[in-house]
């Protein structure tokens, strides 16, 4: 054994769909105006950060945390106005809930079934647990093509559909009864992901009790809590009982318990923030559209796409700028020359402006 690398043993022992996975990248962002994750740019307030730190320095962080997390559940169900009968599934972040949908669902010859472009992750997730993925795309205008969508389910047959709502990296919210027309033609369990509730205009939340085979998936993340990595899944009993048993133990530490806790306890105070993102999003949304040669997308996230000639190398100009965007060129064939930028603080929004015009002009 000595005499073989470690390259080539890696190469022998370890999946081949994993091997030819490309790891999700996330770009260093020191020293630049980071516009590139979707994270609420607005800190939290003072008075608040007090109340915070003082719940810290009481936690336990010698001890195990909640398993359960009984008390963050609560709180969670009365700040989504849950349907009594729900449950709820916490998980660090979206991504370990997706994944563990993936693993749950995963007999042999099932599929994961998604829309493309969307979130990355339900694609690299399927390649993880050993899934078959299948990808309808959207229509050109990034709307959801409900007919190839049904023959896709009708012809694979899915055992785990996820939808994004609003979807990432369009930021559109897909036709609400298209989505209920998948969600009664699916043989299997349906996930509408809704990373990005706080600053869209519905939700299948209240729809939860009408269908047996539908789940809804949130993160805190975009509502200021990137740092905490909490999101959970809610839906009926039967789904989420089941799903308990491959969570981690501890999954969401003593730290994210107490931080959440009390963010949800001042609720408003980030809903205001979500507020505020909107309102900045409609004047970045106007600025971009006012640009010679930018083509923006209408948004119900905290983010915009964008498109613009020569994508890769206005990107590649606004990070000599200071400025870190997404640059989705390449990603997709359907993203061709699209960028996508988040919403931040007006200071932070007028300082990509003017970094984009000056990229474009250099072009």
């Amino acid at each position: 054994m000595s005499s073989v690398s470690a390259s080539s043993l890696a190469q022998a022992l370890i999946r081949r769909e994993i091997i030819e996975l490309h790891a999700y990248h996330v770009p260093p962002s020191a020293g630049f105006i980071k516009l590139d994750a979707m994270e609420n740019p607005y800190p939290v307030p003072e008075s608040l950060s007090a109340e915070i730190a003082a719940a810290v320095a009481q936690a336990a962080i010698n001890r195990y945390p909640d398993p359960s997390a009984a008390s963050l559940k609560a709180k969670i169900r009365a700040v989504t106005d849950l349907p009594g009968q729900m449950e709820i599934l916490l998980g660090n972040g979206s991504d370990e809930l997706i994944q563990l949908l993936a693993l749950a669902l995963n007999k042999p010859g099932a599929v994961l079934l998604g829309v493309e472009p969307s979130f990355v992750m339900y694609k690299m997730i399927a390649a993880f647990t050993g899934m078959r993925y299948v990808g309808v795309p959207l229509k050109p205008d990034f709307s959801l093509d409900c007919t190839a969508t049904l023959a896709a389910i009708a012809r694979e047959q899915p055992a785990l559909v996820f939808l994004a709502y609003p979807n990432n990296p369009t930021g559109n919210l897909f036709d609400a009864a298209a989505i209920r027309r998948i969600i009664e033609a699916a043989p299997g369990l349906v996930v509408v992901d809704e990373a990005y509730y706080a600053f869209a205009s519905d939700s299948f939340i209240p729809l939860l009790a009408e269908y047996p085979n539908l789940l809804v998936m949130r993160t805190f993340s975009k509502l200021g809590m990137a740092g905490l990595r909490l999101g959970f899944l809610a839906g009926q009993p039967a789904w989420l009982n089941e799903l308990e048993k491959l969570r981690l133990p501890y999954n969401v530490g003593v730290l994210p318990q107490v931080v959440a806790k009390k963010l949800l306890e001042h609720h408003e105070v980030l809903l205001a923030q979500a507020a505020q993102i909107r309102a900045d999003r409609t004047v970045l949304q106007a600025a971009l559209a006012a640009v010679a040669g930018v083509e923006v997308f209408a948004s119900e996230a905290n983010f915009l796409l964008f498109r613009v000639a020569n994508a890769t190398a206005v990107f590649e100009g606004l990070k000599q700028r200071g400025v870190l965007i997404k640059n989705l060129n390449g990603g997709h064939p359907m993203l061709c020359d699209c960028l996508r930028v988040t919403v931040g603080s007006p200071q932070e929004n007028e300082r990509f402006m003017n970094a984009l015009k000056e990229s474009l002009d250099h072009e």
